[in-house]
């Protein structure tokens, strides 16, 4: 007999709808409207290698600020219950932030840039305390389901709402605007409501995980570095994010290189954007699906997968030169990018003591992060080395066959094992 659905369950619901409200933030204002709003009218009478080059810089501060926060933030929040504290203080910025992106108009491309970097701490940042509470949220046996059932309604949300952002910016008249510029004021807006208000089932339904004193006192960076150490005792965890960290860098490449890489090419920007919300809609039922095939074969063989498709979508982009080619990426990076991202998250929790939850996740945000620094940057210099886009891209596979040699290495029931031994010791007080 089939298990029940862990959404079937209100506080389930409740957690896995913050991927629905985040994702409108990553899929309007990361992926497909500030970037080109930037470079038209933030930074409209600027050269186009500057806007790009800034947007690049401040998206690395971002990033870099999240890494350098998340660990401090992470032993504070397994110090004290708060974790839906600090997750709506983050998201709460973000959402402000990202409304006052409608008051950026031509030649304020600094205030864009703080702005999107605040957004981007706020997006980020909240990541941390969500993904920490995933073992306390799961039941038994639901890790990989509930995961991935997070990533689909991501999917979902952001595909619905990036629908609506760019019908507001491409027919403003059917929506009483008076133009493109007013509709990409009204998407910024939409995103921060949007984003605000589907956090609420979060913060009302999901209880607060105890927290229990050992007596023993210690500030956050002391806490840091002894989960540090404890981390490296959790071998297959550590090892884990090892595997994580590197084929991690493989698919951030993918996301954030491929468009830029469809306009090298040639591929029409309408036709891109196309291809972004087609990922979006494409996805929900293969990370429904990924989050089934791994209940029958586990996570570590079904992330196992998804690295072999990757590696097929670097081929793919290798050979890449026309729209057609485009779209087949896009439609092979859907079937397997929510799939491999939510099972890396929900493998991970499956190896780490739940009462450490936050601190132990602040480490995997900062392999997030690094291997969205470390992976465009890379391929960056693969371009210069060789002097091809087409080569950069076909190095990516290296990532994947990297991760996954080191993947195979890892013991999951063996790391399961190890975190079972203190599975209530609480974090230090």
């Amino acid at each position: 007999m089939s298990r029940p659905s862990p959404l079937s369950r209100p506080d389930a619901r409740a957690w896995a709808l913050y991927d629905w409200a985040n994702s409108a933030y990553v899929t309007t204002v990361i992926t497909a409207v500030f970037p080109v709003y930037f470079s038209a009218v933030a930074a409209g009478g600027m050269a186009p290698q500057a806007a790009t080059q800034r947007f690049a810089l401040a998206t690395t501060a971002a990033l870099l600020g999240v890494a350098l926060l998340a660990p401090v933030l992470g032993a504070l929040a397994d110090l004290y219950p708060w974790k839906k504290r600090l997750l709506a203080g983050f998201m709460l910025t973000g959402a402000v932030a990202t409304a006052l992106l409608a008051t950026v108009g031509p030649g304020d491309w600094q205030r864009g840039l703080v702005l999107f970097v605040i957004g981007n701490v706020g997006c980020y940042g909240s990541f941390v305390f969500y993904d920490a509470l995933l073992p306390h949220v799961a039941r038994d046996g639901e890790l990989d389901r509930l995961s991935s059932a997070g990533y689909a309604l991501g999917y979902l949300g952001g595909g619905l709402l990036l629908a609506l952002n760019l019908a507001f910016i491409t027919m403003p008249g059917w929506f009483g605007l008076a133009d493109a510029g007013a509709g990409t004021r009204l998407a910024f807006l939409s995103v921060a409501v949007w984003w605000a208000g589907f956090s609420i089932p979060l913060l009302r339904r999901v209880a607060e995980p105890p927290v229990r004193p050992r007596g023993v006192r210690r500030g956050p960076w002391a806490q840091f570095r002894a989960t540090l150490r404890e981390l490296v005792g959790h071998r297959d965890a550590a090892l884990f994010l090892l595997a994580f960290l590197i084929y991690n860098d493989g698919i951030v490449t993918i996301i954030r290189m491929a468009t830029l890489y469809g306009a090298e090419v040639g591929i029409d920007r309408g036709l891109m954007i196309g291809a972004i919300l087609m990922v979006q809609f494409v996805g929900i039922p293969f990370a429904f699906l990924f989050g089934r095939v791994a209940g029958r074969v586990g996570a570590r063989k079904a992330i196992l997968v998804t690295l072999g498709v990757y590696c097929v979508i670097a081929l793919v982009g290798y050979r890449m030169t026309t729209a057609t080619h485009f779209y087949l990426l896009a439609f092979l990076v859907a079937t397997v990018q929510g799939g491999c991202q939510a099972l890396s998250r929900s493998l991970f929790a499956s190896m780490i003591p739940a009462a450490r939850s936050a601190e132990f996740f602040s480490f995997f945000a900062v392999a997030e992060k690094c291997a969205a620094v470390l992976g465009p940057a890379t391929f960056a210099v693969a371009v210069a080395l060789t002097g091809s886009s087409r080569v950069a891209v076909l190095a990516v596979a290296l990532f994947f066959i990297a991760g996954a040699q080191i993947l195979l290495r890892v013991d999951v029931e063996r790391g399961r094992a190890r975190a079972a031994e203190h599975p209530d010791t609480p974090p230090v007080a």
